[in-house]
């Protein structure tokens, strides 16, 4: 079975880090987001992965040595131009061929969906698309997705006001659809999956929604990269074996990638590889690709690559206390 990941994105809400480097390749616990849902599609039954790709394709194919992550093949289409979403995976389906059945993931979410169950209850569904859909506390900034008994979407509402539903149901970005999907996807054309694709077919009762309660973050936004990050902070591999950490240097609830020189202190934050905390130094709840002189206190920020980090306090507003 295939599967097209959408990895096409620039990642802006995530500058600096994704400056120069894609969100998906980005570490979630140390070790590259894409590579972690390679091996959960790989779980699920998945053997061929294509990469809906246009930001740095050659950054994807450098990492996949002999285009493999394990038992499953890598396989890349590279727009000409940025098509949206439908057609970024229409282009990447056309491109490898895909004649059957096949999943489709965003390359940025992170979740503990079983790929097979999802496939399972498609067949079950019967119809030619079926969305995972995940619940949220607040749908206010989301859109909701409202199904029939039966399971097939009835419609979307894009961020609803008070009263105006009670689902809590979102589009939770991965999906299995029938090779007739494609027929609704002019080659070559922007369209979007979530704004044309899925309401044509509401339209004619072909969506099916599977629900489930999973673990479920979207990368996205540097708040909710660190919550991803920190679901692994109390595992064996927090802290990178290649990192090096001074002895009366004070870690909590972190992680350390490799390379990493960590000499002061560190709390709920993601310490990237190379970067470095000096002597002094505390960094808490923030995100660091670069080096934090000794006397700098570090508060909800987000530090890029080999950005230097002068003494005194930093704090910017833009990562949100993390859940």
């Amino acid at each position: 079975m295939h599967a097209v990941v959408l990895v096409g994105g620039f990642g802006t809400r995530l500058r600096p880090l994704t400056n120069d480097v894609p969100k998906p390749m980005l570490p979630i616990g140390n070790r590259p987001m894409i590579v972690r849902l390679a091996e959960r599609l790989a779980a699920g039954g998945v053997t061929d992965i294509v990469l809906a790709l246009g930001f740095r394709p050659d950054t994807f194919r450098a990492a996949f040595p002999g285009d493999r992550v394990g038992d499953v093949r890598m396989h890349y289409a590279v727009e000409p131009e940025p098509l949206d979403t439908a057609g970024a995976i229409a282009f990447a389906a056309r491109h490898a061929g895909i004649d059957s059945t096949f999943v489709v993931a965003n390359g940025d979410v992170v979740t503990g969906l079983d790929i097979a169950e999802l496939v399972d209850a498609h067949r079950t569904l019967g119809t030619d698309a079926t969305i995972h859909l995940t619940p949220v506390d607040d749908p206010s900034a989301y859109g909701v997705v409202e199904t029939t008994e039966g399971g097939i979407v009835a419609r979307f509402i894009e961020k609803p006001a008070p009263g105006d539903t009670d689902s809590r149901l979102i589009n939770g970005g991965t999906y299995v659809f029938e090779p007739g999907v494609l027929d609704l996807i002019k080659p070559g054309q922007r369209v979007s999956v979530e704004r044309e694709t899925f309401p044509a077919l509401v339209a004619d009762q072909r969506l099916a929604g599977y629900p489930t309660n999973d673990r479920w973050i979207d990368t996205g936004r540097p708040d909710t990269y660190l919550e991803a990050n920190l679901d692994h902070a109390d595992t064996p591999d927090a802290i990178h074996p290649g990192a090096n950490v001074a002895e009366n240097a004070r870690i909590e609830r972190s992680i350390i990638g490799d390379g990493a020189r960590i000499d002061g202190e560190v709390t709920r934050s993601v310490i990237l590889s190379g970067a470095s905390v000096a002597a002094g130094a505390r960094v808490t709840d923030s995100l660091v690709w670069g080096h934090v002189t000794a006397g700098a206190t570090l508060d909800h920020c987000v530090i890029g690559q080999d950005a230097e980090v002068p003494a005194g306090n930093h704090q910017h507003l833009r990562l949100p206390e993390p859940a």
